[in-house]
C-alpha cells in the first residue's frame, strides 16, 4: 500500500493499461502512445502568446500538458523562455521545471 501512495498509483495504472494494450486485437502500444492531439497553428500561437504574457507581466499561468496516460495540469510563473529549443521554465513556490512548448495542449492566465 505504501508503494502505491509514493507514486500516486501511477505504476499500478501503467501496469493495468499495459496489460490491456497487449491483448490481441488491440492497437499496438507504441501506436497508442503516439496518439498526440495535433494543434492548429492558431492554437499554438495562442499558447505561445499566453506563455510570453506570463513572462512579461509576471502573472500566473496554468498549462495542461500532453501525457499518454493522463492530462497533467501545472500552474506557476514563466520565468524563462528558450525560443531555439522551444522550452520554458515554469516556477511555483520553491520549485521549477523546464517544459517543452510542444507538450502544452492548453495555456491560460489564472
Amino acid at each position: 500500500m505504501g508503494k502505491k501512495l509514493e507514486d500516486n498509483g501511477l505504476a499500478e495504472r501503467r501496469r493495468i493499461i499495459s496489460a490491456y494494450m497487449e491483448q490481441p486485437g488491440r492497437v499496438e502500444r507504441e501506436t497508442w502512445r503516439s496518439l498526440r492531439p495535433v494543434l492548429d497553428e492558431q492554437k499554438v500561437e495562442e499558447i505561445e502568446h499566453t506563455l510570453a504574457l506570463s513572462l512579461r507581466s509576471h502573472v500566473r499561468v496554468t498549462v495542461e500538458l500532453y501525457d499518454p496516460l493522463e492530462r497533467r495540469r501545472l500552474s506557476g510563473f514563466v520565468t524563462s523562455i528558450h525560443t531555439h529549443s522551444r522550452e520554458f521554465k515554469l516556477q511555483w513556490a520553491e520549485e521549477w521545471k523546464w517544459l517543452l512548448v510542444d507538450d502544452v495542449l492548453e495555456a491560460y492566465i489564472v
